[in-house]
């Protein structure tokens, strides 16, 4: 028997297609995985961005001032953590969060001399707070005031905002004026404000490297050497990962801090108890730095010093995971664990590293599955670093940090 025939119009079709996408989402929705939990369909990397920093801002800003706490310890603030704080409010668009940081910030940290800041805050006795001064802690960090520096000039642009503009041109200038040395005649930025002051030799932190900012500081400051700075920093961390230092010899990774010579220009271990020369807490943020680069300006500089990483591939092929810390040539040191921030830095490397299965695999397994879908929240609460670190290592893999100065 033949069936009549059914008209169908444009509705008729949409209807049809409408249903049958339901279906399919159902179904998918009803998808059981191994640990029996229900996988979504629709999964927005951006919105795990913004659901991850509206669980920060609960737990690590404090109410009414909007200070960062370190909670892991004794609630210091540090000017880090500021610029943490105003580094992904700006790319989360969110500006009353930025501009109370940001208020907070200069009106606590900043020095009278200049538009630098006091690196570290917290409790002095029972329940005065100040800047730290028995840990040297009005000396600047030269990490912060980049990060700063290169959130006012994205905060400028986002917001269309000229005063924003202003403050970051006079930190800018600051940051030369009181942080760049010269060594046999070539521009390198030391690890903070007093380094000047040596005669002989000044400490330098590789992952405070960061070659995009100085790109950008480039853009908007002409009298001063940026350019420098960028060929000088890449020669230091060339020779800071491939040197012995301090080891017989050298796994290739790079070290959380070195000393340069003054007068030769020569690389060495600091000899400082506090200032290793392991691949820990400092050193993880190299790789995620020279990526960020790559990713935004690919200057080939980036690809070449992140190839050399080679260690890390073998530790996470061998053992399916890493840890921290390492010693220069790559042994474990002491009661070694494996921390999130870890994998946040690293996976710079493994995205450019040329395997990217592998980048896909440490990505999956120890930085993805660390969100929970379904409370849109990390699965357990974060440190400050963990989470910080986390979340600019998910941000690069997703390519969702751009580079606000050329939107």
């Amino acid at each position: 028997m033949q069936l009549p025939k059914m008209k169908m119009n444009n509705i008729t079709v949409i209807g049809i297609g409408l249903i049958c996408f339901a279906a399919v989402l159902f179904l998918v929705v009803r998808f059981v995985n191994g640990d029996k939990r229900q996988v979504p369909i629709i999964f927005s990397k951006k919105e795990m961005l913004q659901n991850t920093w509206d669980q920060y801002k609960a737990a690590y800003l404090e109410p009414g001032t909007n200070r960062t706490l370190d909670k892991q310890q004794n609630n210091l603030t540090t000017s880090e953590g500021e610029s943490y704080t105003m580094l992904r409010a700006v790319w989360m668009d969110d500006k009353p969060t930025f501009d109370a940081s940001l208020q907070w910030t200069q009106n606590v940290l900043k020095h009278k001399q200049d538009n630098l800041h006091a690196w570290v805050f917290g409790e002095q006795s029972a329940g005065k707070y100040g800047i730290l001064t028995n840990k040297g802690g009005d000396n600047s960090a030269t990490d912060a005031e980049t990060d700063m520096a290169m959130s006012l000039l994205f905060a400028a642009h986002r917001w269309n905002d000229p005063s924003y503009l202003d403050q970051a041109k006079a930190l800018i200038g600051d940051i030369w004026k009181n942080e760049v040395v010269t060594v046999q005649g070539k521009p390198i930025l030391a690890a903070n404000d007093v380094e000047r002051l040596s005669p002989d030799k000044i400490i330098f932190n590789p992952s405070y490297f960061s070659p995009y900012a100085y790109r950008m500081f480039a853009t908007v400051d002409s009298t001063h050497n940026w350019q420098g700075v960028i060929d000088s920093g890449y020669a230091i961390i060339n020779q800071s990962v491939t040197s012995p230092l301090d080891v017989k010899t050298s796994a290739n990774i790079p070290p959380d801090w070195v000393q340069i010579n003054r007068h030769t220009g020569a690389v060495t271990a600091v000899g400082n108890g506090s200032l290793t020369t392991n691949y820990s807490y400092d050193a993880l943020r190299v790789p995620w730095r020279l990526a960020l680069d790559a990713q935004w300006y690919g200057d080939p500089r980036d690809t070449q010093l992140l190839s050399m990483f080679s260690f890390f591939s073998t530790q996470w092929k061998a053992n399916g995971s890493l840890s921290i810390p390492y010693s220069h040539d790559g042994a474990v040191v002491g009661n070694a664990t494996e921390v999130p921030a870890m994998y946040g830095g690293v996976i710079g490397y493994f995205m450019n590293a040329g395997d990217q299965k592998v980048a896909s695999d440490v990505y999956d397994q120890k930085l993805a599955v660390l969100y929970d879908t379904d409370t849109n929240a990390w699965r357990t609460p974060l440190g400050y670093y963990d989470d910080n670190w986390t979340w600019f290592g998910i941000g690069l893999y997703e390519h969702l940090l751009p580079n606000l100065t050329t939107q």
